[in-house]
């Protein structure tokens, strides 16, 4: 880690606008990774502010999605791929189906053993450079599914973490579960280090719910206790907010 960078923000008018930047800013590596190295290698992540990003990186132009490698960013333990807070399930009806296929996608299969699907998707991960990383910021600060205090040190790929109850709260508040008690407490998640791995990061934040969350990312220091902070030490990193989301920053 090499100290503070300067993170490029943007800030956009409403979730749509948002969408269609992050794919474009996305779809334009991956055409120049393919164009360059004859394939491409991403990220992709899930949850609410994810809906308009996929939904326009798949409608994008002059992509061979043959020659693309995705994987999945984390998915919770013991989740069966049919429930409706599924994160395979979400991929699979918004990124993989409505590319017919040609992607070659790497989902997480925690249902049963979650230590043993965290090696598998570690190794697969490890002979990747990967090129793009679309990703979001948590109502607390997390990265993935990296809660706070998350580790900044382990340089395996994927763990298996425990979620906060801020963590827990969102996935409940954002209609995923019907209860608190049915949100799992545990997930496998790719790791702060493999994330940071990325060359190009593109971070989509909307939202009054996450304002703090961005403030503490961008304007505090580099910190476990605020996950998201770390992207200041990455090199090539687009935040984009809406209005809401943006209205504590200074």
């Amino acid at each position: 880690m090499n100290g503070k960078l300067m993170v490029d923000i943007r800030i956009l008018n409403d979730k749509e606008a948002l969408g269609v930047a992050a794919a474009d800013l996305g779809a334009e590596v991956i055409r120049r990774a393919i164009t360059e190295k004859g394939k491409a290698s991403i990220i992709v992540a899930t949850g609410a502010s994810q809906f308009e990003v996929l939904r326009n990186l798949v409608a994008a132009k002059d992509i061979d999605w043959s020659k693309v490698t995705a994987f999945h960013l984390d998915e919770y333990v013991g989740m069966d791929i049919g429930h409706p807070a599924s994160f395979r399930k979400y991929l699979n009806e918004r990124f993989v189906e409505p590319l017919a296929g040609k992607v070659t996608f790497y989902p997480i299969d925690a249902e049963s053993d979650a230590h043993a699907e965290a090696e598998r998707i570690s190794k697969l991960i490890s002979g990747h450079e990967i090129d793009v990383c679309f990703a979001g910021i948590g109502e607390n600060c997390h990265l993935a599914f990296n809660d706070p205090p998350a580790d900044f040190e382990t340089e395996e790929p994927y763990n298996v973490v425990t979620l906060d109850e801020a963590c827990r709260k969102q996935q409940f508040g954002e209609g995923w579960f019907p209860d608190l008690a049915a949100v799992p407490e545990q997930a496998v998640s790719m790791s702060i280090r493999q994330i940071m791995k990325s060359k190009f990061i593109v971070l989509s934040v909307p939202d009054a719910r996450k304002a703090q969350a961005v403030k503490d990312a961008i304007e505090g220091e580099v910190d476990p206790r605020h996950p998201a902070s770390i992207v200041q030490e990455h090199p090539n990193v687009v935040l984009l907010l809406d209005p809401t989301s943006a209205s504590l920053l200074a």
